[in-house]
């Protein structure tokens, strides 16, 4: 089946916000430094009742009433997230039942850091292009964590995205696919850990921009186009900077980025972040 992409979208943010000077005053930095560096403002902040499983919920519900299908059509549901609220009881079982999917649908939980909304999506679209299932419905959601004090509570945020997949009534096609992955190690937590470790010198250079500008590249070179022929572009958004400065060194202009540039106001969502900007 060639003909198939986005049929239904959705995304769910909490509604509290704590801004970056804040944060920076409580640890005695300054804000404007912290700010000018991060290019980072505010971030949004989950309820104490609010979690990856009910941001799913909130942002699927949204994507189902806008495809307008039958949820018994949907066949599989993935979750991508690094902060699952269980070790092993699965979210996606909790999401399915609470969305009334049919008892029949293949269910998931994915981990990749960041890039875990986005092995969900590709999983979903590949399933109903084979013609395996009729809609697959993707999702992209974290209540990501800093350390108290470490550089990632400035950005670490809450929100979710979901996008259903289909062959009937097509709002966006999926014309290209293209994946570029290593082990670099820049960002890991194990098992018993509170809070995520990360290898600062390994977070720019070797791990975003490499893997970015790779995976833009191969994207571009096998579809035949190049950075003028696309209206929007949306990257990963582990701050306001980094995007800004992949986008430049692949040719793309800030205007390109702005409509889905939303790091500086939401935080990086983890999971969330590019399916959230698109």
């Amino acid at each position: 089946m060639d003909n198939i992409g986005i049929t239904g979208y959705g995304a769910y943010v909490p509604r509290f916000r704590i801004k970056t000077e804040d944060i920076a005053e409580v640890w005695g930095a300054e804000p404007s430094s912290v700010q000018n560096s991060l290019l980072l403002i505010e971030k949004s902040v989950p309820d104490v009742d609010e979690d990856t499983i009910t941001l799913s919920v909130e942002a699927a519900s949204y994507a189902l009433r806008r495809a307008g299908i039958s949820r018994k059509d949907v066949g599989a549901l993935y979750i991508g997230s690094e902060s699952h609220p269980y070790a092993v009881k699965p979210s996606g079982t909790v999401v399915a039942e609470a969305l009334g999917l049919p008892r029949t649908i293949h269910v998931a939980d994915y981990e990749f850091a960041c890039n875990a909304g986005a092995q969900a999506m590709f999983v979903a679209s590949s399933l109903v292009k084979a013609g395996v299932i009729k809609h697959g419905l993707a999702i992209g959601a974290d209540t990501s964590q800093g350390a108290p004090g470490d550089a990632l509570e400035y950005s670490a945020s809450a929100g979710a995205a979901a996008y259903l997949f289909g062959s009937a009534g097509i709002i966006a096609s999926l014309d290209a696919v293209y994946s570029y992955t290593s082990d670099t190690p820049d960002f890991w937590r194990r098992e018993g850990m509170m809070y995520p470790r990360h290898a600062g010198r390994f977070t720019g250079e070797p791990a975003y921009f490499t893997h970015v500008s790779n995976a833009a590249k191969g994207v571009m070179e096998e579809s035949g186009t190049r950075p003028a022929d696309f209206k929007y572009v949306i990257f990963h958004q582990p701050n306001g900077k980094f995007p800004l400065n992949v986008g430049k060194a692949l040719g793309f202009t800030e205007e390109q980025q702005r409509p889905g540039r939303l790091a500086p106001c939401l935080g990086n969502t983890y999971s969330a972040s590019s399916p959230i900007g698109l």
